[in-house]
């Protein structure tokens, strides 16, 4: 075990961006409020046989965590380069941010793109690993309760398969779990895996899946999806609260699902939570009384009371709120907003004409980028060229993993157009993905 904890935090971590991944030139600097550890590979018998790197983020000011988010890459050599930016996510950020949860980022490095289930059947070290990890965070972090907060689980590809294994051993520590365009259920079922077991707690679960309609045409990732489904029905048939939604725009890549995927966590947190400072740790049911409904292939939900059709089959839907945003995205594949995003803190501006702020993403549709004001008139937008091609266009851009091409870019601006000695008046505003912006920030004077 190795960990990595540079004394001070400089740089930005630059990915080559392709179509579908990103692959890191190195990993991000680490310090409070995140943290890493690194474990190498091991050649004992039911241990993880790859290295892995574990990076945690915790928000400012929180005194006693009541979860973790874990955003699991899916499979291949890229895949886990690229996951090692998941923690520095503003957007899922603002989420664990919300409900006071960590974001963990698992990057599992393959020696090639073929032993993937060494890591995501985590029967074989990986979930032994993961709970490893947790218990160092906890006791590094002074958070103890890390190793006994639920977790919600979302994993793309490999992550999603991995997350179904990890519903099937560890269903009481999670609260839901978003598949990205995969699962191991169609794998179990054909006997190419051990079977595990599934006990009633197995079926409590929410979960939501997710496809790109253009994975139908794709004949590695297309057949998969038909699992997706089978286990889909599989759990409704069994009353467990599941659903599933199709993104229109993409493929296997992640697209603009993560606006989905936010909304369902923050739904389901909102229901499962054990209440903030309680003795319990137990995870809530969810309140089917709040549920909707859509039938198979159809992108009208209804309140459960009111449906008509066959319950067992139908998609299942949180509350109305996420119901709306589901019907939504599966005809357009774009996120809904309708309301902007905080205005940036902390502006502070040098005699140079140097900015600095603080800004913390839209919980809804994310960090879009900034606009510089000087003396109430705009002067600059970030980033000034788009970042990555997939996706909504964001501050950070966004890989085909959906994790952060670039992990820490610096909220600056160096103002080369000033009068000299005249003392300008800053101020930035927030633009999130739909393009809403928010108010001004506080001005800011040259000093």
């Amino acid at each position: 075990m190795r960990n990595l904890r540079p004394s001070f935090l400089i740089g930005i971590l630059v990915l080559v961006a392709s179509a579908s991944s990103a692959i890191a030139a190195d990993a991000p600097p680490v310090a409070p409020p995140y943290y890493a550890v690194r474990y190498e590979a091991s050649d004992k018998p039911g241990e993880l046989a790859m290295p892995v790197t574990y990076t945690l983020w915790i928000p400012d000011g929180v005194k006693t965590l009541r979860g973790v988010i874990v955003h699991q890459h899916g499979c291949g050599k890229s895949s886990g380069l690229s996951g090692q930016t998941a923690a520095y996510d503003l957007h899922w950020q603002a989420l664990a941010r919300k409900w006071d949860c960590a974001l963990l980022g698992p990057a599992y490095f393959q020696t090639t793109d073929k032993d993937c289930r060494n890591w995501c059947d985590p029967r074989n070290g990986s979930d032994a690993a993961f709970q490893k990890a947790l218990a160092h965070f906890a006791a590094e972090s002074k958070h103890p309760e890390l190793t006994t907060v639920p977790w919600c689980l979302w994993g793309h590809s490999g992550g999603g398969f991995w997350s179904s294994i990890m519903l099937t051993l560890h269903p009481e520590r999670i609260a839901a779990i978003f598949f990205r365009s995969g699962s191991a259920y169609a794998i179990w079922e054909r006997g190419e895996i051990p079977k595990p077991t599934l006990t009633p707690p197995v079926y409590e679960v929410p979960f939501m899946f997710i496809g790109g309609v253009k994975e139908a045409q794709d004949k590695v990732h297309g057949p998969p999806r038909l699992g997706d489904r089978a286990m889909l029905k599989a759990w409704r048939e069994h009353g467990a609260p599941g659903g599933l939604a199709s993104d229109p725009l993409s493929g296997h890549e992640c697209g603009d699902s993560r606006y989905l995927a936010i909304a369902f966590f923050d739904a389901c947190l909102a229901q499962r939570l054990p209440d903030a400072g309680g003795a319990s740790q137990k995870l809530k049911p969810i309140d089917m009384k709040l549920a909707w409904l859509a039938a198979p292939d159809s992108n009208e939900a209804k309140p459960a009371g009111v449906f008509t059709g066959d319950k067992s089959a139908a998609h299942w839907l949180p509350d109305a709120a996420f119901a709306r945003a589901w019907s939504s995205y599966n005809q357009t594949g774009r996120p809904s907003d309708t309301t902007p995003p905080p205005a940036p803190t902390n502006v502070r501006v040098s005699p140079a004409g140097e900015l600095t702020w603080s800004a913390v993403a839209d919980l809804e549709s994310g960090l879009g980028g900034f606009i510089i004001e000087r003396d109430g008139k705009e002067i600059a937008r970030l980033p000034p060229k788009p970042i990555g091609k997939i996706g909504t266009l964001l501050f950070q851009g966004l890989t085909g993993g959906d994790t952060p091409i670039v992990a820490m870019p610096p909220m600056a601006f160096k103002d080369t157009t000033a009068v000299a000695g005249k003392k300008h008046q800053y101020a930035v505003r927030s633009v999130n993905g739909v393009g809403l912006v928010s108010p001004a920030s506080m001005a800011a004077p040259v000093p």
